[in-house]
C-alpha cells in the first residue's frame, strides 16, 4: 500500500493540516506516502516527516492544465508505484480522474464543504467528479446529508471521518495562558469571549460584536484571533464597529498566534461558527472543548454535531446578535460548578469523538479496506 494525497496548496487551513496528519500518521505506521500540491510554507514539515513531495500546479482550473496534469499525476502514480490516490479537493480532482482512468490506480476523495449547487447546470457537474472515486469521506454528517440531499448517491460509497483535535497539543495545558492574557491587556477577572477564525464575514466576527453591545455583562473583554488575508475593508469594518462599543468592553484584534492552547486557556468562552452559512464542521469547537473551555456554537452545520446543546457546550441560531447576547450573559453567569461539569463533559467527548488520533486511524482503515 503506497498513498498519494493531492490537494490545491499547502499554505494554511484545515484541509492543509489534515493532510499534514495523515502523512505523519501514516509515516509513523511505516506506510510509504507522499503528496502533490502547487507548494506551500507547509511543505516544509512534509520534508521533517521524510515524506516526499511533487509540486504540480494542480489548483488551476484551466481546462488544459487541469488535462495536462493528468498524465503527468499518471507518471508520478506509475513510477512511484503509488496504489492508491486520496483528493481533497474539486480543482485537483479533475486530474486526478484523469490519471486514474490513465494507470487503473483508483482513488478516493474528501467532501471538506459544503460546496455550493447553483447555478445547478454548472456546478453539479464541476462538484460531481468528487464523488467518481471509489469512496467519498465525508467530514461531518452534515456533509454526508448534503451530499445524498444534492446527488443521490449510494449511502455505501459515502463514509464519516470527522476531522479532529491534535489531543497532544489541546491536552487541557497552557502554562502561558496568564502571561498571554496580561500581555494583550485584559486584567485579571475580566470575562473574555474569544472568535478564533480568519476575519471573513463567514466566520461572524460582525455577529458578536453587535452582540457585545447587548450584552449586560460588563467590563468585559473580546478576543478576535485571525488575519484578513487581504479582507482589508473588512476588517476596517470589524475595528469601526468596535470602536463604537461602550468604554468598559476591550476588543483586540491578533492576527496571528503559535500558541492557541494559551489562547482557548485564557478564554472564559470561546464563540465559533457564528456565520450565516454553516461550516461542514469546524475544528475550533473540539479544540476548545479538549482544553475544557465553554463553547458556544451556531445551530447549523457541524456545529449541531460537535456541541451537545445545554450538555457540552450551547447553541444559537445563526445571524441572530441578540440570541447570542443573552446566551454568553447565562454562560458567563453558570456557578463554577456548573462550568466544571460540562467542560469535563466536553473534554470527554472531544477526546474521544474529535480527535487526530481518531481521524487518522478510522482514515488508515479505509486505505486497507480499499487495498485489499
Amino acid at each position: 500500500m503506497k498513498i498519494l494525497q493531492i490537494l490545491p496548496a499547502l499554505g494554511q487551513g484545515g484541509v492543509e493540516r489534515g493532510t499534514i496528519e495523515i502523512a505523519a500518521a501514516l509515516a509513523k505506521a511505516g506506510i510509504e506516502n507522499a503528496v502533490v500540491s502547487s507548494g506551500g510554507p507547509m511543505v516544509a514539515q512534509l520534508e521533517k516527516l521524510g515524506v516526499r513531495h511533487y509540486t504540480l500546479q494542480v489548483q488551476s482550473k484551466n481546462p488544459l492544465t487541469v488535462w495536462m496534469n493528468g498524465g503527468r499525476l499518471a507518471k508520478i502514480v506509475r513510477e512511484g508505484g503509488y496504489t492508491l490516490m486520496h483528493v481533497r479537493s474539486r480543482a485537483p480532482a479533475w486530474s486526478v480522474l484523469r490519471a486514474s482512468r490513465l494507470t487503473g490506480v483508483p482513488y478516493l476523495a474528501t467532501y471538506h464543504g459544503l460546496y455550493g449547487t447553483k447555478p445547478a447546470w454548472l456546478k453539479k457537474p464541476y462538484n460531481r467528479v468528487m464523488l467518481k472515486g471509489v469512496r467519498v469521506v465525508a467530514v461531518s454528517d452534515c456533509v454526508r446529508q448534503h451530499i445524498l440531499d444534492n446527488y443521490g448517491l449510494d449511502p455505501d460509497r459515502i463514509v464519516r471521518i470527522y476531522r479532529g483535535a491534535d489531543i497532544s497539543v489541546f491536552n487541557g495545558e497552557a502554562p502561558h495562558a496568564a502571561e498571554l492574557r496580561k500581555s494583550l491587556g485584559f486584567p485579571e477577572g475580566l470575562p473574555v469571549v474569544t472568535l478564533p477564525g480568519r476575519l471573513t464575514y463567514l466566520k461572524g466576527q460582525k455577529d458578536l460584536i453587535a452582540a457585545a453591545g447587548m450584552m449586560k455583562t460588563r467590563p468585559l473583554g473580546l478576543l478576535f484571533v485571525g488575519s484578513d488575508q487581504g479582507r482589508t475593508d473588512y476588517s476596517a469594518e470589524l475595528r469601526e464597529m468596535a470602536s463604537k462599543l461602550p468604554s468598559d468592553v476591550k476588543v483586540v484584534f491578533l492576527e496571528h498566534s503559535s500558541d492557541m492552547p494559551s489562547i482557548y486557556g485564557m478564554s472564559d468562552v470561546v464563540v465559533s461558527a457564528t456565520s450565516v452559512k454553516p461550516e461542514s464542521f469546524g475544528r475550533t469547537i473540539p479544540e476548545a472543548q479538549a482544553m475544557g473551555r465553554l463553547v458556544v456554537g451556531t445551530a447549523h452545520g457541524g456545529a449541531c454535531e460537535t456541541i451537545m446543546d445545554g450538555k457540552t457546550g450551547f447553541l444559537v441560531p445563526p445571524a441572530d446578535p441578540p440570541s447570542l447576547a443573552k446566551k454568553l450573559d447565562e454562560v458567563l453567569a453558570m456557578t463554577p460548578e456548573a462550568k466544571r461539569e460540562m467542560c469535563e463533559r466536553a473534554k470527554a467527548r472531544a477526546r474521544e469523538e474529535f480527535s487526530t488520533e481518531k481521524m487518522c486511524e478510522r482514515t488508515i482503515e479505509l486505505y486497507r479496506e480499499l487495498s485489499l
